[in-house]
């Protein structure tokens, strides 16, 4: 009903009859038909009264919004309003009892039990079948048409736009968004030897066994070809070289001894650095081509040398198992590689792509890759100490390498939902990828089990009347394989709305792969990550929490004293371990390789991720294999899906930390110290290129961080403790142990106004809706959500953005104070938000400006890994240029300074 356009239904209701007495003619009415009168209006009115608090108890939402101030679709399936709200502890109780074992397990049967390649029909069914789940789980009708948008429509802009818009949705919403990025898919891969005729001697299969052992690989084996994402289209012929891991020092040794590149086929083994990298350093050299294998020797203890029998016999590596994967030029920039920095709409301007190679690749199964380095014969040359050196030596046969790709526009989907909260303008995202290069079962779907375990649990929330403080935000991202696609294209087209609203990502990827649980995220998080850890049970051990899980082993310990495993790999497992152990709270920086990439490095958004993953004495992750199945995740990964449930209450948990929070938990302050100990390891590699290089000014700009830091706690805990202290000042509906207070609006005195207000007897109808609901909240978040859209003015009046009608009623006590506390609250919430923003360059990186976050940024020469202060450590590492090295310092200097501004409560 449209109170302000509702006409008086007559003169005498609505106060206008000419008085009686006045009028000529007119004979005073008797005492009995007066009172008779008088009689009869109030039964009628209080039958209405009767009947309209019936009707709101049964129909207005779990905001206590009156129920005429809302359209009819708002009027269904919501919770009793006058419901208790669910405590703290309750909520996370009962979330926390929600994500099943059971339930786990089915989700990774449906999902990991066929291919879904990105930009599949298969692929599109999964992101149907997601939405669905959100339609189901948040209590959300189904239109006749599925909400399918292409980016950059009207539809798609909304979408997301509205959820913090000037009239955001009251219930939750979903869709899908599709974008049209450029991919690639394999055609036909050729691998041979030449002899000296130029005769081939040898063909290799360059096709996994698919052992009926293991279903779901057996019956899908020839499925998807072993071929590399987004990898150049080519035919070439060269000797063979091994390259170790493919990394810059061993590019750089093998030049130093003199070895020539050109037109050669390098051969790498996976491991260390990102796939695309390890072409890159050889593309940069002048070879022809790329082979990349997956190598026993980096599987740890549990290997067929050391007896174990192959999967799916045992749990050893399967030898013809290989990894695929994109070669994008991850440290360059994400996503699309024709439309960088700008979303791949369907008529979007498109470039060549700088960020993907002109040489062709191929990966390889180990058993193929024996037979190839035998042509090389020694690889290694033994040095003095044990060492060895790479020997540098060129195949006597030549290779050919055909990599034939079809390369096209292509759509893909991300699956969306939105659940409002009561702070509009304050968004949290929680987000994993759904497509695969086969099955998946540990990338991404385990992931997407833990995700759809978290989801089940805030519908629940939801069925109890809870309403999230701050709007959430879930993303079932597509393309993450291609390159981090979906997210990147999404963040791109939002940038703006992102950097205005979002508080926090928190990303899943694989969930599970191995025995040991590890958390990558923000400085920030570090303190709510590691307290909320310490709130989930241990997956297996009742009397341990999720935290201690960072000690846990795999289940193969006997080969660890009498076991062979190669000394390489275990030198450069340990130095990750001691890395992980030299930090205060064992959660690294982030670097990329996941779909947090575009929040963190383009948009300074606080952001984590967290999985269980492989220890020197698990089975072997066949990582993007056919092997890669729900039969393995359920025999060697997780047995009985319980590490499945315990990322899903742990990520589902630090999200409700997050959302329903009254003062974010960022910790500004561990990150300020953090800022310290980066500059120490800066400070370390100076020697490299002298001792003229000082940083103290850099340092000093740290302090200076760290002190308006100190500041914010202290006003951030103040804020707090002022808002809760009026808390208990504040009466809601049905409250237990409510102070009475004259002012308290009943459930009949705003029935009465109800009535008054649809006969036109009222101030004008919006203000007073927003103040009785204002009056009538069932719980503090609802007065915060008023004063979202309030402030004050420098006379202490109250100034209403939302509706300046209001400004001019009176608010009762102690509802003034607590705006103005709330509003206090709200500063503090700001400034801890843009400690993240505030490392965010215009500039970016060096060579690679996409990277905007001079903080943190994948290694130039890493992709997955984290390089803290990139711009300056680069600079050092391999520039080498004075002048640019003060320069990057300079930057940064400024850029904290400007940090410590932002910050500062007095500012």
């Amino acid at each position: 009903m449209d109170i302000e356009k509702q006409q008086p239904a007559s003169k005498e209701l609505d106060g206008s009859f000419p008085d009686s007495r006045k009028c000529p003619g007119h004979r005073p009415k008797s005492i009995k038909r007066r009172l008779g009168k008088t009689i009869t209006r109030c039964a009628g009115l209080l039958v209405l009264l009767c009947f309209l608090r019936s009707f709101t108890n049964k129909y207005a939402p779990n905001l206590g919004r009156p129920i005429w101030s809302l359209s009819s679709p708002e009027r269904q399936s919501f919770p009793n309003p006058h419901r208790r709200p669910l405590s703290v502890k309750e909520r996370e109780d009962l979330f926390l009892s929600i994500p099943s074992t059971e339930s786990a397990l089915e989700a990774s049967r449906a999902y990991a039990t066929h291919p879904h390649l990105a930009g599949s029909s298969e692929d599109f069914l999964d992101a149907k079948v997601i939405l669905h789940l959100f339609q189901d789980e948040f209590d959300i009708p189904k239109p006749s048409h599925l909400p399918i948008f292409a980016a950059g429509t009207p539809e798609s802009r909304n979408a997301t736009l509205s959820l913090t818009g000037e009239d955001p949705p009251h219930r939750p919403t979903a869709w899908i968004d599709t974008y049209y990025p450029v991919m690639n898919t394999g055609v036909e891969q050729r691998l041979e030897i030449k002899d000296q005729n130029g005769t081939s001697v040898w063909t290799a299969d360059l096709v996994e066994d698919g052992d009926p052992r293991d279903p779901d690989a057996h019956k899908y084996k020839d499925t998807i070809p072993t071929w590399h994402g987004l990898s150049c289209d080519g035919d070439v012929t060269g000797q063979l070289i091994y390259a170790n891991y493919g990394r810059k020092e061993d590019y750089d040794e093998l030049v130093a001894q003199g070895t020539n590149f050109t037109g050669k086929i390098v051969i790498t083994r996976y491991g260390d650095t990102f796939r695309g990298l390890k072409i890159k350093g050889a593309q940069d050299l002048g070879a022809a081509g790329v082979l990349i294998y997956s190598d026993p020797r980096d599987d740890g203890y549990v290997t067929v040398k050391n007896d174990y029998s192959p999967y799916p016999a045992g749990p050893a590596r399967n030898p013809s198992s290989v990894q695929r994967g994109s070669v994008q030029y991850l440290s360059l920039y994400p996503g699309d590689p024709t439309t960088p920095g700008y979303p791949a709409y369907p008529d979007a301007e498109r470039t060549e792509g700088s960020n993907i190679p002109k040489i062709p690749s191929l990966p390889l199964s180990w058993q193929n890759a024996e037979k190839l380095l035998a042509e090389i014969g020694d690889i290694y040359t033994q040095v003095e100490h044990g060492k060895k050196r790479l020997s540098g030596r060129a195949s006597q046969r030549s290779i050919r390498l055909v990599n034939r790709v079809d390369t096209k526009v292509t759509p893909i989907w991300n699956a969306m939902a939105s659940i409002p909260g009561h702070i509009k303008n304050e968004v949290v995202i929680i987000g994993c990828h759904r497509d695969a290069w086969v099955m998946g079962a540990a990338d991404p779907t385990s992931g997407t089990v833990s995700l759809h375990e978290i989801i089940r649990g805030y519908g629940a929330l939801l069925r109890k009347g809870w309403k999230p403080l701050r709007t959430i935000v879930f993303a079932s991202w597509d393309a993450e394989e291609y390159g981090l696609i979906g997210s990147t294209e999404w963040g791109e087209d939002f940038g703006s709305w992102i950097s205005d609203h979002v508080v926090s990502y928190l990303n899943v990827d694989v969930s599970v792969s191995g025995s040991q649980f590890h958390v990558a995220g923000s400085p920030s998080l570090a303190h709510v990550i590691k307290q909320t850890a310490l709130d989930v049970p241990h997956p297996t051990d009742a009397d341990r929490t999720l935290w201690d899980a960072f000690d846990d082993e795999g289940p193969y310990k006997e080969f660890i004293q009498n076991g062979t495993i190669d000394a390489d790999f275990l030198e450069l497992y340990s130095q990750q371990e001691r890395k992980l152990q030299a930090s205060e709270t064992r959660v690294s920086p982030l670097g990329s390789g996941s779909d947090f990439t575009v929040f963190l490095q383009h948009l300074g958004v606080a952001s984590s991720d967290q999985s269980f993953s492989q220890t020197l004495t698990d089975a072997p992750y066949h990582y993007h294999s056919i092997y890669d199945t729900h039969a393995w995740q359920e025999r060697y990964a997780d047995p009985g899906f319980h590490r499945h449930v315990a990322v899903a209450q742990y990520l589902g948990l630090l999200g409700l930390r997050l959302i329903d929070s009254i003062i974010l938990p960022l910790n500004t302050t561990q990150y300020s110290l953090e800022l310290e100990e980066y500059l120490d390891v800066v400070e370390g590699l100076v020697p490299s290129v002298g001792n003229d290089v000082q940083f103290a000014s850099l340092r000093n700009a740290i302090h200076t961080v760290q002190e308006s830091s100190f500041k914010l706690d202290t006003e951030k805990k103040e804020a707090e403790e002022d808002f809760r202290k009026l808390l208990k000042y504040i009466p809601f509906p049905g409250r237990r142990g409510a102070r009475p207070s004259r002012r308290h609006v009943g459930p009949f005195r705003r029935a009465a106004d109800a009535i008054k207000r649809i006969f036109g007897v009222s101030p004008p109808a919006e203000a007073q809706l927003r103040l009785l609901s204002l009056r009538s909240a069932n719980s503090w978040e609802e007065y915060l959500e008023y004063a979202s859209e309030v402030d004050f003015d420098e006379q202490n009046n109250l100034v209403v953005t939302a509706d300046n009608a209001l400004s001019d009623l009176p608010l009762p006590f102690p509802i003034r104070r607590f705006i103005k506390a709330a509003k206090r609250v709200a500063k503090a919430n700001k400034k801890l938000i843009s400690f993240e923003r505030g490392f965010i360059s215009d500039e970016g990186i060096k060579d690679r400006e996409w990277y905007k976050h001079l903080g943190v940024a994948p290694g130039k020469w890493l992709g997955y890994g984290a390089t803290t202060f990139p711009g300056l450590t680069e600079a050092i590492l391999y520039e080498k240029n004075i002048t640019l090295i003060n320069h990057e310092a300079d930057r940064l200097e400024a850029l904290i300074g400007a940090l410590a501004t932002i910050i500062d409560p007095q500012s």
